[in-house]
């Protein structure tokens, strides 16, 4: 599973051929949640408020990166990797 950025302890991810819609994967202390790209809501799982807080404001600054992602990823492509939001 590539790591496509790290901010604040937080590491984010994609799987090659994942599973519509298209989202990403956040880790933080454990906690790990899906994050649909287009819409920006957790599909599944839980971080803590304040780290759920940046993904998402992190998803939404790199939504068109993070489709792009997604489209290579389907392809079995080499993932970019995208800057970290601090």
């Amino acid at each position: 599973m590539p790591v496509i950025s790290v901010f604040g302890g937080i590491k984010i991810t994609m799987f090659y051929s994942d599973h519509n819609p298209p989202h990403f994967h956040a880790e933080y202390a454990g906690h790990k949640a899906l994050i649909d790209i287009q819409r920006g809501y957790v599909i599944q799982g839980a971080l803590p408020a304040r780290q759920l807080k940046y993904v998402l404001a992190w998803g939404e600054m790199h939504k068109d990166e993070l489709m792009q992602n997604w489209e290579l990823a389907k392809a079995a492509a080499p993932l970019n990797k995208i800057v970290p939001l601090m």
